[in-house]
């Protein structure tokens, strides 16, 4: 699997029509950073599971240049271009957990039992917020791009991710999973299904 993330495929899917840029990124970096703030979570140690280009890493050295941050992907590509370690999630978890996990366009690459494993060890990585970002059966019908979004994964329903998940996470919504024992107290009416 690893050689599908080559040099193409990150010239289609990042560099011809990319469905993230580095502005939509920080965007999205800022409004995670701030409601950790909020739910009273300080970041001081981050884990970027696939960084792709490294937008999220690059994010946070330009504005939190304090924060340990480590970046890892599965394609030997990626970790040569960008500077990352390369791990995969599905065999892979850390010694010690980050404050935030972000897994962007992860679980779709793996069959069932590798996602699986991958929530297992994500849930051992975070210490207190994940940010998880994975299309399902209903986002391929109702929202996303098909011309910019890789259509070769595994489309399981947003049910299967839930039911996995909620093992270690409350489902804080806007892509954010609260870690069960990770100190985030909210209120019947923040909080997802």
């Amino acid at each position: 699997m690893t050689a599908r993330f080559d040099a193409e495929y990150y010239r289609r899917f990042y560099e011809q029509r990319p469905v993230h840029t580095a502005g939509s990124v920080a965007h999205l970096a800022t409004a995670v950073v701030h409601m950790a703030a909020w739910w009273g979570v300080r970041i001081t140690s981050v884990l970027d599971v696939g960084a792709g280009p490294g937008l999220w890493r690059d994010w946070f050295r330009k504005h939190h240049p304090e924060v340990k941050y480590v970046s890892t992907d599965v394609s030997a590509y990626a970790c040569e271009r960008y500077g990352h370690e390369q791990r995969d999630i599905a065999a892979w978890a850390p010694r010690s957990p980050s404050d935030l996990v972000v897994c962007q366009g992860v679980l779709q690459y793996l069959d069932d039992a590798q996602a699986a494993a991958a929530i297992e060890n994500l849930g051992r990585a975070t210490r207190s917020l994940l940010y998880l970002e994975v299309p399902t059966q209903h986002d391929r019908t109702h929202v996303i791009d098909p011309a910019s979004t890789d259509l070769e994964c595994h489309w399981r329903t947003g049910a299967w991710y839930r039911q996995r998940l909620t093992r270690h996470f409350v489902q804080a919504g806007a892509g954010l999973w609260a870690r069960h024992e990770g100190g985030v107290a909210f209120y019947e009416l923040e909080r997802g299904r």
